[in-house]
C-alpha cells in the first residue's frame, strides 16, 4: 500500500519476518528491524520519485548520522509486519525520517524509530548540500507548510 501526502510524505509497506531474521526462539532479532527501516526509507524515496541508485550515480551518498530505535514488543517468524516510513524533515545537508512498525494481525506497536542522514560527496566524502535529485523534497515540504 502506497500513500504519499505533501504534509508528511510517508509510505507503508508490509514485511514478512523470515526465519533467517529470528533467533533460536523464533523471535525477530533486534538488528533485523534496522534493516527493515532501510527498506522502508528506500521505498519512500522511490515513491517520491528518486532512488538511492540515482543519487549514487549522480555522485552522492546518503549516510546515516544518527539512529534512535525503541522496541515496544516483539514479532516472530512468519509474522506480517507493517512499516510506515515518513520524511520528517529536510535541511540543506540533512534528511530526517521517522518509522513505526506494527504487527499486521493485531496492529500492536512493535518499534518506533528516527534516523538522520547526511548527504556527502562520493568523491570527497565530505558533507555537501542536497543534490538536485533531492532538492525537490525540501520544496515539497515548504509547499506543504504554506
Amino acid at each position: 500500500m502506497t500513500e504519499i501526502s505533501c504534509e508528511d510524505p510517508s509510505i507503508e509497506i508490509s514485511i514478512r519476518a523470515r526465519y533467517a531474521e529470528t533467533d533460536a526462539m523464533g523471535v525477530v532479532h533486534h538488528a533485523s528491524y534496522v534493516v527493515w527501516l532501510e527498506q522502508g526509507r528506500t521505498e519512500l524515496l522511490r515513491a517520491l520519485g528518486v532512488s538511492y541508485r540515482e543519487i549514487e550515480a549522480a555522485g552522492f551518498f546518503v549516510v546515516l548520522s544518527d539512529l534512535r530505535v525503541r522496541y515496544h514488543a516483539s514479532s516472530r517468524y512468519d509474522d506480517l509486519v507493517r512499516l510506515r516510513a515518513t520524511l520528517n524533515g529536510t535541511r540543506s545537508r540533512q534528511l530526517s525520517f521517522g518509522y513505526q512498525l506494527r504487527l499486521g494481525a493485531t496492529d500492536a506497536l512493535l518499534v518506533t524509530a528516527q534516523s538522520e542522514h547526511i548527504v556527502v560527496s562520493r568523491v570527497t566524502g565530505r558533507p555537501t548540500r542536497l543534490p538536485p535529485e533531492l532538492t525537490f523534497l525540501t520544496q515539497r515540504r515548504k509547499g506543504a507548510k504554506e
